[in-house]
């Protein structure tokens, strides 16, 4: 009876451990931190939200210049871990805020979110003061030019 029941619990085990859970898959797919969305400008990088990414132009793909106000209307995108299969995770990395957070970057531009965006999918920020605009999967701003 006690093997029975020892053969049993360990059947189980194995049937659970075979079981993974999506959202802990670091390669990607739609539990991606950074992922590509299809929109009105082409595919462009969107959190695992599906929140619209923003690059800015002063930061010259280096340090973030965005502080005080310009960071209330425009959030930091913290660290991103995972990308999906159509990202380069290569171009995935990290800058040093002035207060020692983490901006997540991509190309090595800082990431930021706009605070105008009020749901998945938009993208109201594009193209904002000539400077703001959304990145495409290989890191470029999408419509600058």
């Amino acid at each position: 009876m006690r093997r029975m029941l020892l053969g049993t619990v360990l059947a189980l085990a194995l049937i659970a451990a075979g079981c993974g859970d999506d959202e802990s898959d670091a390669s990607g797919g739609d539990a991606a931190d950074l992922r590509l969305s299809s929109s009105d400008l082409g595919d462009i990088l969107v959190d695992a939200d599906g929140n619209t990414l923003y690059l800015f132009l002063p930061d010259e793909q280096g340090d973030s210049v965005c502080y005080d106000e310009c960071e209330t209307n425009w959030p930091v995108v913290g660290v991103l871990t995972s990308v999906d299969d159509r990202v380069d995770a290569d171009l995935l990395g990290t800058t040093e805020r002035t207060n020692g957070d983490t901006q997540a970057t991509y190309n090595d531009w800082p990431l930021y979110y706009f605070a105008g965006d009020a749901a998945a999918g938009d993208v109201n920020g594009q193209g904002v003061n000539d400077v703001w605009y959304v990145l495409d999967a290989a890191g470029d701003a999408v419509g600058v030019g």
